[in-house]
């Protein structure tokens, strides 16, 4: 299996279960090895107080990417630690990207780079996950 495959694969195998991200409206545009693409459309179920995309929608998007990526090895992995910082609004009607790259995978522990993009190439957010692999894989090898 190469590992655009293993990465297919693993992210299936994840999509199946996961019920936050499919709740939100987030999409799977790619995968490779160490890296996922998600997309999500703001909805107006999406907006706060001041009419711009809730910083907690952006920063799910930006989590379910890290978690495709550091998963897409088909070796169960979590998130240790987070963070974001919000660069830009996103808006209802907006097509949000979320772009995760692996920067550094060492034993058990990874960390990724997720940029969060508008339809225009507009950077909105600037993620940073950092995983730990635990005990058991997405599918069977």
């Amino acid at each position: 299996m190469t590992p655009k495959e293993r990465a297919d694969r693993s992210a299936a195998a994840m999509w199946a279960g996961d019920r936050a991200s499919q709740t939100l409206g987030m999409s799977i545009v790619e995968m490779d090895e160490g890296r996922a693409v998600l997309q999500m459309t703001v909805q107006e179920s999406h907006a706060n107080g001041h009419a711009i995309c809730h910083g907690g929608i952006t920063f799910s998007l930006a989590d379910s990417a890290f978690a495709f990526a550091c998963n897409s090895r088909n070796q169960s992995t979590v998130a240790q630690h987070n963070m974001i910082s919000y660069l830009a609004p996103g808006r209802v009607g907006d097509v949000l990207t979320a772009t995760a790259s692996e920067v550094s995978l060492t034993g058990r522990s990874g960390i990724y780079d997720v940029t969060v993009t508008k339809q225009d190439g507009t950077k909105i957010a600037e993620f940073r996950g950092f995983s730990r692999a635990i005990k058991g894989q997405l599918f069977e090898e």
